[in-house]
C-alpha cells in the first residue's frame, strides 16, 4: 500500500473529525465529498459511493465516541433527548444502511445531496434566543423529536453518515435546543445512529476495511481535540462555520449530480 495514500486518508479523517468534534457532527458531511474527490486528484483510484458510505459509517462510530467523552461534563448532554432521538435514529439508520445495497451509485449521491441541501437551508434560518434558555429548563416535543430522528436515520443510513449534519439544524431550528447542548447531545445521538448504519454496511459487504482503519485512528486523535476547541468558541461562530460547511458541500454535490 502506497504510503502517500495512507497520509491522504489519514489527513481526510483528521480534518473531518476535528471539525466534527468542534461542531457536534459525525463528520461525514465533510469526509463524504473528500473521500470521493481527493484521492483521484493524487492519482489514486476513486472510491465508489458504496465504499465511501461504508468507510464513513465505520469512521463516524469512532469519531463520535471521542466527542461525547470530551462533553461528558458540564451538563451539556440531554439524556432524555438522546434516549428518544437515539432509539428512533438507530432503527432508521439500520434500515437505510442495509437497504442502500440495493441502490445505484447515483441514488446514494442523490440522497446525500437532498440531505445536505435541507440542512444548508435550515442552518440559515434565524435562531433567536435559544442560547438564553438555562440548560436545566430545556424542553422539547418527544413525538416530533422521535419522528424526525427516524426519517433522518433512514436517509443518513443510506449515505453512511450518522445524520448529525441535518440533526443539528433540526435540533436548533425545530426543537429549539441551545447550541452547546445541541452539539453535545447530537454527538451522542450520532454515535447511536452510526451503530445501525455500520451494522447495515458491514452485513452487506460495503466496507473497505484498510482505509476505514486509517480513518478510525485519525478520528480518535482529532475528535476530542475538536470538541475541546468547540467549548471555547462563540456559539454564533460555531453556527456560521457549520452553515458554511454544509452549504459548500451541498453545492459541490449538486454540481456533480447535475
Amino acid at each position: 500500500m502506497d504510503f502517500s495514500f495512507i497520509i491522504i486518508i489519514f489527513l481526510i479523517g483528521f480534518i473531518g473529525s476535528y471539525i466534527s468534534g468542534m461542531l457536534g457532527i459525525g463528520g461525514s458531511i465533510i469526509k463524504y465529498p473528500m473521500l470521493l474527490y481527493i484521492p483521484p486528484l493524487f492519482g489514486f483510484a476513486a472510491f465508489s459511493a458504496h465504499e465511501v458510505s461504508g468507510i464513513s459509517a465505520v469512521q463516524v462510530l469512532f469519531a463520535t465516541i471521542g466527542g461525547v467523552w470530551a462533553y461528558r461534563k458540564g451538563g451539556y448532554l440531554n439524556k432524555k433527548l438522546i434516549a428518544y432521538m437515539g432509539a428512533s435514529i438507530l432503527i432508521g439508520s439500520f434500515i437505510g444502511g442495509y437497504g442502500s445495497k440495493l441502490m445505484p451509485e447515483e441514488g446514494i449521491n442523490f440522497v446525500y445531496g437532498i440531505l445536505a441541501l435541507i440542512a444548508a437551508i435550515m442552518m440559515f434560518i434565524p435562531k433567536k434566543g435559544i442560547d438564553d434558555i438555562p440548560l436545566d429548563q430545556v424542553t422539547f416535543n418527544k413525538w416530533l423529536a422521535s419522528s424526525l430522528a427516524l426519517i433522518v436515520g433512514i436517509g443518513s443510513g443510506i449515505v453512511g453518515a450518522a445524520g448529525a449534519f441535518i440533526l443539528v439544524p433540526i435540533m436548533l431550528v425545530v426543537l429549539k435546543i441551545p447550541t452547546r447542548m445541541t452539539i453535545a447531545s447530537s454527538l451522542a445521538i450520532t454515535f447511536i445512529s452510526s451503530i445501525g448504519a455500520t451494522v447495515g454496511k458491514i452485513t452487506t459487504g460495503q466496507v473497505d476495511y484498510f482505509p476505514a482503519f486509517i480513518m478510525i485512528v485519525a478520528s480518535l486523535i482529532a475528535s476530542p481535540l475538536g470538541a475541546n476547541a468547540g467549548k471555547k468558541v462563540n456559539t454564533k461562530v460555531l453556527q456560521f462555520i457549520l452553515a458554511f460547511i454544509i452549504l459548500a458541500t451541498a453545492v459541490n454535490i449538486w454540481i456533480d449530480i447535475l
